[in-house]
């Protein structure tokens, strides 16, 4: 199989096949579709919710800053629970820690259990961008209700629990891409 750029779809070497592969019209679709499709919706989903948050008062806030503010959760985490929970090392956490901390998103405060840690907690600011996030996926999920019907979204996500295993609700899809 020849390997070509496929500019048309997202500009990586995948492999070449004769005609367009559609479900029901011969060939079946080639297997790199799905994921690709499945990444190029996150994309654009993730692309318009970071345009919004910037309009509304969060223009610096980055795709991972939102895994690092669920990384740190409602309670609080110290950075090597939230190096854990985004799979990179303590000290890239501490990074992005540091980041959202000059960005006014976190804080660190001494633990109460024990004088040696800190906790980084979620400011105000960053309860703001998390609430403000979650409104617009409400919207774009909206929007892809009213470009595609109630249903076929509803049957999408319905699909997608059947496939999708619970423990691949992680944060760590960073990680992924570390060390490339």
């Amino acid at each position: 199989m020849d390997n070509v750029v496929d500019d048309k779809k997202v500009n990586q070497v995948v492999g070449s096949r004769n005609g367009e592969n559609r479900e029901g019209e011969g060939a079946p679709t080639p297997g790199y579709e799905l994921p690709l499709l499945l990444l190029g919706g996150f994309r654009s989903l993730i692309d318009r919710l970071h345009a919004e948050l910037a309009r509304q008062g969060h223009p610096d806030l980055r795709p991972a800053h939102g895994f690092a503010l669920q990384a740190i959760g409602p309670g609080g985490a110290t950075a090597s629970e939230i190096g854990r929970r985004l799979g990179v090392s303590k000290q890239a956490a501490g990074k992005t820690v540091d980041r959202l901390e000059a960005l006014g998103y976190a804080e660190r405060a001494d633990d109460p259990a024990d004088a040696r840690r800190k906790v980084v907690r979620i400011t105000p600011r960053g309860l703001d961008a998390l609430t403000r996030s979650a409104a617009v996926f409400d919207e774009l999920r909206a929007d892809w209700v009213r470009t595609l019907g109630a249903a076929p979204v509803r049957d999408m996500e319905a699909a997608l629990r059947t496939v999708v295993p619970p423990e691949a609700f992680r944060l760590d899809a960073s990680s992924w891409f570390a060390g490339a």
